[in-house]
C-alpha cells in the first residue's frame, strides 16, 4: 500500500537502499483511504484516541487552548489564515520531504552518510563542506519542490547557485537542507530550515541565472513563510505565514503533523545564553562584558544565566523560541539567505529579535547567495540589552576556519 520513491541521487553520491523512507506523495486520497476512520465529523477524536485518549494543551506563552489534533495541512486549510491554494500546495510537498528526511537521519543508512568523506562543491569548505547525507536531503526535498509545480527557483546552501526549476512557479524557496549533519553520528538533533518568497515577476525578462539569483536575493521582510523542521526525540515542524508562530509535532502512527504549540510567544526575558564559550578570549569587548554581566545576574535583569550550548542552530534556536534568552553566533558564520532571514522571521513572529548585533537581520539586504554574518536571535529585552553593549560582532577568527 505504501509505495517506494525512487530516491534522487547526486552525479558523485553512491545510492543507498534507504528503506525507511516509505512515506506516499501527498495525496489526500489516500490519507483517507489509508486512515478511514480519520476522517468526517469525529475527525479530531478519533485522533486523539490514536494519541491515548488525552487532549495536548500548549504550555507556550499565553496560549491554554486545547490542541484538537488539527493536522498542518487542515491548518492551513481550513483556519481562515488566508492562505492561497498554491502555497498550501507548495508547504504539504515540502512536510513531506522533511518526514523523508527525519526518517533518513533516525536511520542506520543516515548514520552511515553522515560518517562518509566530504564531498567537493557546494556553499561550503572545510568544516562546513557538503557531506553525502546534506546531499541526499537536497535532493529529496528539490524533488519534492520540483514535483509540487508551484516552485520556479530552489536556493541551498548546498548549491553554488539557485537551481530554476520553472518559469511560471509563483514561488521561490530558500533553504539549508540539513543543518548541524556533521553531528549525526553522535545523535544530536539536526534541522532543516527554509524560507518561501514570491517569484519577482518583474524579472521574468531576465536570463534564468540572473533571474535566480536575483529572486533568491530578497530581503527577509519579503518572505511569504518560513520555518524549520527539528529531528531530534521527536520531529517537529514550526512556520510562519507571517501571523504568528505555530509548531506541529509529527505524529507517527499516522505520519501527520499535528498542531502541539499554537501561537508561540517568545518570553520578553530569558535567562539562558547559548553560545560557543571556548572562544571567549577571541570575543570582542563589549560581548564578554555582557556574558559576564549576564552570567554574574548584574544586567537588567537581576538573575544569574545559565549557558546551553548543542552547536545546532536549529535545537539552540528551537530552545530558545520557547524558553527565553538568546542563542548567538557572534562571527560572520551563519548565512543570512539561509538560515539567518528564516529564523528571524520566525522569531519576530513570536514577539523577538533577530539582529546582527547593530541591526534588524529582516532589513538586511543579501548582495551575494552565500553571505554570512553573525547572529544573536531571542528575547526582545535580552536582544535590546545585548545590542547596548555595542562591540558584540566577532570580526577576527584566530586559530579556526570560517
Amino acid at each position: 500500500m505504501l509505495s517506494t520513491p525512487t530516491i534522487p541521487t547526486h552525479p558523485t553520491t553512491p545510492f543507498y537502499p534507504l528503506k525507511l523512507l516509505h512515506y506516499s506523495q501527498p495525496k489526500s486520497q489516500a490519507i483517507q483511504q489509508r486512515n478511514p476512520i480519520l476522517v468526517g465529523r469525529d475527525f479530531g477524536k478519533s485522533r486523539m484516541a490514536s494519541l491515548g485518549g488525552f487532549g495536548v494543551k500548549s504550555q507556550i506563552g499565553s496560549s491554554s487552548s486545547t490542541v484538537d489534533g488539527v493536522t498542518l495541512i487542515e491548518y492551513m486549510g481550513k483556519r481562515g489564515i488566508g492562505l492561497g491554494d498554491d502555497l498550501v500546495v507548495l508547504l504539504e510537498h515540502i512536510q513531506y520531504a522533511c518526514k523523508r528526511i527525519a526518517a533518513l537521519v533516525a536511520s542506520p543508512f543516515g548514520s552511515s552518510l553522515g560518517k562518509q568523506t566530504t564531498l567537493g562543491g557546494g556553499g561550503g569548505t572545510g568544516r562546513d563542506a557538503p557531506k553525502p547525507l546534506d546531499i541526499v536531503s537536497n535532493e529529496i526535498i528539490l524533488s519534492s519542490l520540483r514535483n509540487s509545480g508551484k516552485v520556479a527557483s530552489m536556493a541551498s546552501e548546498e548549491d553554488d547557485a539557485p537551481v530554476w526549476i520553472s518559469d511560471d512557479g509563483p514561488f521561490v524557496v530558500v533553504l539549508d537542507p540539513l543543518d548541524g549533519s556533521r553531528n549525526i553520528d553522535a545523535s544530536i538533533p539536526t534541522g532543516t530550515i527554509f524560507g518561501v518568497y514570491s517569484r519577482l515577476v518583474e524579472l521574468d525578462h531576465l536570463p534564468r541565472e540572473e533571474k535566480a539569483a536575483l529572486n533568491s536575493l530578497q530581503t527577509g521582510t519579503s518572505l511569504v513563510a518560513a520555518g524549520y523542521v527539528l529531528y531530534s526525540s521527536a520531529t517537529i515542524l514550526c512556520i510562519s505565514f507571517g501571523s504568528g508562530t505555530h509548531a506541529f509535532t509529527l505524529d507517527r502512527s499516522t505520519g501527520d503533523f499535528i498542531l502541539s504549540h499554537p501561537s508561540i510567544e517568545i518570553p520578553p526575558r530569558g535567562q539562558i545564553y547559548s553560545v560557543n564559550d571556548a572562544r571567549y578570549f577571541d570575543w570582542p569587548e563589549g560581548l564578554r562584558r555582557y556574558i559576564d554581566t549576564v552570567r554574574q545576574g548584574k544586567g537588567r535583569y537581576p538573575k544569574k544565566y545559565s549557558a546551553r550550548y548543542i552547536c545546532s542552530l536549529v535545537a539552540d534556536f528551537h530552545r530558545t523560541l520557547l524558553y527565553g534568552g538568546v542563542a548567538m553566533n557572534p562571527r560572520d558564520h551563519l548565512r543570512l539567505v539561509y538560515e539567518a532571514n528564516p529564523l528571524s522571521f520566525l522569531v519576530e513572529q513570536a514577539g523577538g529579535k533577530g539582529s546582527d548585533g547593530k541591526c534588524r537581520i529582516l532589513s538586511i539586504q543579501p548582495d551575494k547567495l552565500h553571505q554570512r554574518l553573525p547572529l544573536f536571535l531571542g528575547s526582545s529585552e535580552d536582544i535590546e540589552e545585548l545590542e547596548s553593549y555595542g562591540d558584540v560582532q566577532q570580526k577576527v577568527n584566530p586559530g579556526y576556519e570560517v
